[in-house]
């Protein structure tokens, strides 16, 4: 059995008190992001959606960089949104200035609610850490 390694950042440890879940798992190379979404620290939703889009990316790269890994490591997402034809055009904006663009594959879904009134977007994704390769002679 592969070990795992629960990935927590201090900046999520009320949430994992609360919610009773890893913001991420690290197998490997491989680092499984549980969906994150636009909220601050204390755990209150950012009504503002540009606001919160940006809040909801950043909540990710901390999630990545608690598990040694960016943005660029990010193989495979899924992005799950409320009212996504409305809010789609401004949620790309912010995808577009904090993600690099055609790195991962994508999938966007469309649900009815996410976990708290006034959450726009939840995102997960799945990032396999780089290794670097030592020249032997070093």
């Amino acid at each position: 059995m592969t070990d795992r390694d629960v990935i927590i950042p201090a900046t999520m440890r009320n949430i994992v008190e609360r919610a009773g879940y890893a913001p991420a798992v690290k197998v490997g190379a491989t680092l499984y992001c549980s969906g994150q979404v636009g909220r601050t620290a204390n755990m209150e939703v950012i009504p503002d959606p540009e606001a919160q889009f940006v809040a909801c990316w950043e909540n990710v790269r901390t999630v990545l960089e608690a598990g040694g890994c960016t943005f660029d490591d990010v193989v495979e997402m899924t992005t799950y949104h409320v009212d996504m034809t409305r809010h789609m055009p401004v949620f790309r904006d912010v995808k577009d200035r904090l993600f690099p663009r055609g790195i991962s594959a994508w999938t966007c879904i469309g649900v009815t609610e996410l976990a708290h009134p006034g959450l726009l977007v939840e995102i997960k994704c799945i990032a396999v850490a780089r290794t670097t390769t030592m020249n032997p002679l070093d």
